[in-house]
């Protein structure tokens, strides 16, 4: 089996991210999907937890017809020792030796697994200017058109689930 290995955050999973997902899939038969920062949530930069981001990446598998054979979701944490960091990604992820080719454009994750032996390959930006996390962050804080960066079922997740709530009160201070 061919597999390629993607990571990020997802923070939301985006049109930008199922792009790069439909990239690899063209050039390898199954995707491993890395979630990183597993353990963090309800901050701004990372608001939603792994199993809010698993769902999403599964919604937008779905509505673009990518069938469950064809792609594998990791949860991977942080560490704070960069070194050790890789090795703990292989400890999660299946079949690790078949991974023919980690896609990422995050610079240290790039770094640790070139000097861990890896094939890396940067992933074009599609319109990044509009789908990234940190401009849908950014449109749910100051009210505006969120709902374009995502997948529609991603969206009416997000309102169903009070996500786009959530997203909005961590950035409320508290008066005293």
């Amino acid at each position: 089996m061919d597999i390629g290995f993607m990571i990020g955050r997802f923070q939301p999973f985006h049109k930008g991210h199922l792009n790069c997902v439909k990239y690899i899939l063209k050039r390898h038969e199954v995707i491993y999907i890395g979630i990183g920062s597993a353990l963090e949530s309800h901050t701004i930069r990372n608001p939603f937890t792994t199993a809010e981001r698993i769902k999403m990446i599964q919604l937008s598998m779905e509505e673009s017809g990518i069938t469950w054979d064809k792609y594998f979701l990791i949860p991977i944490p942080d560490s704070e020792v960069h070194v050790a960091w890789v090795s703990l990604v292989e400890a999660l992820v299946p079949n690790i030796k078949k991974i023919r080719k980690v896609y990422t454009n995050e610079p240290l994750t790039r770094r640790l697994f070139i000097e861990n032996g890896y094939i890396v390959e940067s992933l074009p930006f599609y319109k990044r200017e509009i789908y990234s996390g940190e401009e849908f962050r950014r449109r749910v804080i100051e009210g505006g058109n969120w709902k374009e960066i995502v997948t529609p079922k991603v969206a009416e997740y997000l309102i169903n689930e009070k996500l786009i709530d959530r997203l909005r009160d961590l950035t409320k201070k508290d008066k005293i």
